[in-house]
């Protein structure tokens, strides 16, 4: 009977956070609408989030797209298929990789940093006096963060795909001996638009939750400076799971066939 009641604990404390997650989105979204709009915060946020992300999103596309090239030649030679290594490639980063990659890697960067801020001002009552300055504070500091992750998720994802083929064809090019013209028509022969329109559709529903868990968590915090790193854990990682969650949802359900 313990066994049981601790696992209904869990199972109604996972309930009850999947509400409040819920009733904080239904607020958040009913203020994207609603003036007044902060448009500085908004270009500010758009150079935190996406501008200063550049160099950790380039780097891990580059890559891992030489990487999986090495990998998809070894395993495509098992069937005398190595030809098809520039297609699988490209359709492996741009439909899959880039943006889960990319999502990743920004939401360890950022949805901890949002987290941390809206945390600090949370435990040191600045929440607070902006509430009696009249200024709403989903308003103020949760819309102009979740317009600029969603505006810049999907410009960093292009770019994370465009390295991750370019990384695919150094190593194709330089290492395999694959000749550059060719691996670049077959490339260009694979990639269809359904490639990228789920690829930019991903980007922007990620946008969308690391920008909202990193907010979320950050007005959760209590209990000072412990209370702001729970914060930044709890955002880091539920954006992870999320992320990758809603990555099978749209990829089975939207552009599974």
């Amino acid at each position: 009977m313990e066994l049981l009641s601790l696992i209904g604990r869990y199972f109604i404390a996972g309930l009850a956070e999947i509400g409040r997650l819920v009733i904080f989105t239904k607020e958040v979204v009913s203020h994207l609408v609603r003036p007044p709009f902060y448009f500085s915060m908004v270009g500010r946020q758009i150079l935190t989030i996406g501008y200063f992300s550049l160099p950790v999103v380039g780097l891990t596309a580059i890559f891992t797209g030489a990487a999986l090239a090495q990998q998809i030649f070894v395993g495509t030679g098992r069937f005398n298929a190595e030809a098809a290594v520039a297609g699988i490639t490209v359709i492996s980063i741009v439909r899959e990789l880039g943006p889960v990659l990319a999502g990743l890697m920004v939401a360890g960067r950022v949805s901890s940093a949002i987290a941390a801020e809206i945390g600090t001002m949370q435990v040191s009552e600045q929440i607070d006096a902006l509430v009696t300055l009249s200024t709403h504070p989903h308003k103020y500091l949760v819309v102009p963060r979740l317009i600029a992750a969603v505006l810049t998720l999907p410009l960093l994802v292009i770019v994370a795909n465009i390295i991750g083929v370019f990384g695919g064809f150094l190593v194709g090019t330089q290492k395999l001996g694959f000749n550059a013209s060719n691996y670049l028509q077959v490339t260009v022969d694979f990639l269809e638009a359904s490639d990228i329109h789920s690829s930019l559709v991903k980007a922007a529903v990620f946008g969308f939750i690391i920008a909202l868990l990193g907010c979320y968590h950050g007005f959760k915090s209590r209990g000072g400076a412990e209370g702001v790193g729970a914060a930044t854990t709890n955002a880091v990682v539920s954006a992870f799971i999320l992320i990758l969650l809603a990555n099978l949802i749209i990829t089975v359900n939207v552009f599974g066939s």
